[in-house]
């Protein structure tokens, strides 16, 4: 990952992060909105998400995660990355093999994120069906976790638009790589950013 030209304690940071929790705020808003209708509850599972895979995209939401560590004391800091080191380890394996990877998120313990109110837009928008709408093609309509699907499928559609969600952050981001001099792109785990500084 490139070296990034800003520290946690950086004032510049502080407008983001706001303007990115104003962001957040409003996907767990609507995404709650969206639950209500459907009654669906998130109480762990089989397929737990935090099994899954997922790539993050923007600067901000790895500098978000390290801030939330810093809220940590250190036992637990040290215990998360000794697990996120793990995974690392564990995924580069299972990649070399060309196998599945379904590995618990370092940040899970006994079934609950320690960094809830860190935790980037995929993980707040995961789980209940939802729709894209990208310029000049269909709307693409995407199911919801298995779990959803068993309890929810069933259920009237209730609107739940991500493309809107996808601007703003398209747009925080691309300011805030401006704002510090930066024009390579991001993708990460989670394991990987607590690992890398």
């Amino acid at each position: 990952m490139t070296h990034l030209p800003v520290k946690i304690d950086d004032p510049i940071l502080t407008v983001f992060f706001d303007r990115l929790y104003g962001i957040f705020a409003d996907m767990d808003r609507q995404y709650a909105e969206a639950a209500k209708h459907y009654g669906f509850h998130c109480s762990g599972c089989e397929d737990n998400c935090c099994r899954t895979r997922f790539f993050h995209h923007t600067y901000l939401e790895f500098l978000y995660i390290h801030a939330g560590l810093n809220t940590l004391d250190l036992p637990r800091r040290q215990a998360i990355q000794s697990r996120a080191a793990w995974v690392c380890r564990e995924t580069a394996k299972a990649v070399q093999k060309e196998r599945p990877v379904r590995l618990m998120c370092p940040l899970n313990s006994d079934g609950l994120c320690m960094l809830y109110a860190y935790r980037p837009m995929i993980c707040r928008l995961h789980g209940i069906s939802h729709e894209l709408r990208k310029p000049g093609q269909n709307v693409i309509h995407g199911s919801g976790c298995g779990m959803f699907d068993r309890r929810c499928s069933n259920q009237s559609y209730h609107k739940f638009d991500r493309t809107p969600f996808y601007f703003k952050m398209a747009r925080v981001e691309g300011e805030f790589k401006q704002a510090i001099g930066l024009s390579d792109r991001f993708k990460m785990t989670i394991a990987e950013m607590i690992m890398a500084e």
